[in-house]
């Protein structure tokens, strides 16, 4: 079982200074007038999945090459995605909540499209637990994760929200998640309903879920695409290029849900060995609108939920400066994001 919800997330979370640390040098982006198509590199935050889908299909479909790009999708490393275009080794990348800690330490990101219009994310529970019922009777019981100040916060927030005190003891997982729910190693763990979730419910796993934003925990976007601000005064025109033909990708993705699955799994064969979960992650993604909403909401992020969650993260102490101490004013979380260079229509 895969854990993306913690590799991604939470690790930078968790290790913000770490992960903010500039590597030395920098790629040179080529802006020559003469070059034809223009280069564009792209860092994933993890192997490929359901979340990169728009991405596989622009450029499988030719959106990307038609609005005159030519885009290298960058072999998942331990790097995370965001440090990697902060320090320009990738111009555009796939960021998650740990965007914000990047950010706060000084990372030069700036978040540019919105994959998830909301949170992907639920805490869970073994469903044949009886006394498990809801989040406040979790008080006191076995947390299964890393041990990050993101994880407390957000495990503290959903219990208290409930009634309980908030309080749970934590073990860092050795083994899958699901496996260490099933085996009693652990009472609880977090896991990405879209992904995770749906592999859970091939196997016959009977969860009980608790989304976050039902428990106090501000709505988000889960994963985003960001890019430097550096890239983008100097690339402005490559960048609306670009995220017009991401648009044009998930967009068509959401419409043709089963030939994007099959898109996604033909480029990512050993990566991907598993297509009765990626259709079936497909499917979880458009029939909950998360790609695309009810209204038709695509790609454009919320200054709401940017806000929000920008907020929450301040107020539980987890963003810090590039000193590692905590901050003591909010960051002005306009200067977070832009949805400046999506298609006006």
């Amino acid at each position: 079982m895969s854990i993306l919800s913690r590799r991604t997330s939470i690790r930078l979370l968790s290790g913000a200074l770490a992960s903010a640390v500039f590597l030395p040098g920098t790629l040179s982006h080529r802006t020559h007038a003469a070059e034809s198509p223009k280069k564009v590199t792209f860092a994933l935050d993890w192997t490929p999945n359901t979340n990169h889908i728009g991405l596989f299909v622009a450029q499988k479909k030719g959106f990307f090459s038609n609005a005159g790009v030519d885009v290298a999708i960058l072999p998942y490393s331990d790097t995370a995605a965001g440090t990697l275009v902060s320090n320009g080794r990738a111009d555009f990348g796939i960021v998650g909540v740990g965007f914000f800690a990047l950010k706060a330490a000084g990372a030069d990101l700036r978040a540019v499209y919105a994959v998830a219009q909301s949170d992907t994310g639920r805490l869970i529970v073994d469903a044949t637990r009886s006394k498990v019922m809801r989040p406040r009777d979790l008080d006191g019981l076995t947390y299964g994760g890393f041990g990050s100040a993101w994880e407390h916060a957000l495990i503290s927030t959903i219990i208290k929200y409930d009634g309980g005190k908030g309080e749970f003891k934590t073990v860092t997982l050795g083994t899958s998640a699901y496996e260490a729910l099933s085996n009693g190693a652990v009472d609880f763990t977090l896991e990405v309903s879209t992904w995770e979730g749906v592999q859970a419910a091939l196997a016959g796993e009977k969860l009980r879920e608790f989304k976050y934003s039902d428990y106090g925990v501000p709505d988000e976007h889960t994963t985003m695409i960001a890019s430097s601000d550096a890239y983008l005064r100097s690339h402005a025109e490559i960048a609306s290029a670009f995220l017009g033909a991401v648009t044009r990708g998930y967009a068509y993705a959401v419409d043709h849900p089963g030939e994007a699955a099959d898109i996604l799994i033909a480029a990512n064969r050993a990566a991907l060995t598993n297509p009765k979960l990626v259709h079936a992650s497909m499917a979880a993604l458009v029939k909950g609108r998360y790609l695309r909403t009810a209204d038709g909401v695509i790609g454009k992020l919320d200054p709401a939920k940017i806000e929000g969650i920008g907020n929450y993260l301040f107020e539980s102490g987890i963003l810090v400066d590039e000193n590692g101490s905590r901050l003591v004013r909010a960051p002005d979380f306009t200067t977070y994001y832009s949805n400046d260079y999506l298609p006006k229509s």
